[in-house]
């Protein structure tokens, strides 16, 4: 009996195994983005938590006299310099991913998030610890929605990625603004705009990952893939904590000496 075989059953068969290892290989990489992702905000929160509720507070923030005679919540010299500290390592790492070993990838990685959680050590001194507590539960779950969703639409959202990004940049200026206007309506409508703009964008940029990695595992090597999942996770991270400020902001309660 004559064999005649089926090349185009072949094909597809050798198809759907390189799908099912490019599937494999993208859920394994999705998952040590969001260890790394996990680990950062961890060692953030304690970093905040450490320096709010200890001696070390007084190196980064003071309350200063009013001409009103209220007192008000001031960084000192360290303490400025823990707020502009983390845009130096994002600028570093964004920039330099390519460049840069994965041991100082990483490396920078978690010295970011320490300087991050000591830039926002002021929260407990402006809002509860309750309060805290729970707008953190409230941007995790909805920071978990929008990830899943951009992870498992089939809509493309990349026709978003644009206005988003101006968004971006109009509340940062216009947050530079009304630091001269204390305007408080103009705080509110950033801090709602704020919270549109990153819920977006973590939905936005899940979907960006999982669309880049597909160049990743046939171009890239397993050094560039462990450099880029840093990269990866610090853009998540600075939604996550962008998404819960502007929301502590909205919803959070003030403490009684604010």
């Amino acid at each position: 009996m004559a064999f005649s075989p089926d090349y185009r059953t072949t094909a597809r068969a050798g198809v759907g195994a390189q799908a099912g290892i490019v599937d494999a290989g993208l859920r394994a990489y999705m998952l040590r983005v969001y260890n790394w992702m996990t680990s950062g905000l961890v060692l953030t929160g304690i970093v905040a938590y450490g320096i709010a509720h200890s001696s070390l507070r007084d190196l980064f923030w003071h309350f200063a006299a009013t001409p009103y005679g209220t007192m008000t919540l001031r960084p000192t010299g360290l303490g400025i310099l823990a707020i502009f500290a983390p845009l130096a390592f994002v600028l570093v790492l964004s920039f330099g991913v390519n460049r840069l070993s994965r041991q100082a990838a990483q490396g920078l990685f978690w010295a970011f998030c320490v300087a991050m959680g000591a830039s926002l050590t002021n929260i407990f001194f402006v809002y509860t610890d309750l309060s805290i507590v729970r707008v953190f539960f409230i941007t995790a779950a909805t920071f978990a929605a929008m990830s899943l969703y951009g992870y498992t639409t089939k809509a493309d959202l990349t026709r978003f990625g644009s206005f988003l990004i101006m968004g971006v940049v109009g509340i940062l200026i216009a947050g530079l603004v009304n630091m001269f206007l204390h305007s408080p309506g103009l705080y509110l409508a950033i801090s709602v705009l704020g919270v549109l703009i990153f819920t977006g964008l973590t939905a936005f940029d899940t979907q960006r990952i999982k669309w880049n990695y597909g160049q990743l595992a046939y171009y890239g090597s397993q050094d560039d893939a462990a450099k880029r999942s840093v990269y990866d996770a610090l853009t998540l991270y600075l939604n996550f904590v962008n998404l819960f400020q502007f929301l502590l902001s909205l919803t959070g309660t003030r403490s009684s000496n604010q």
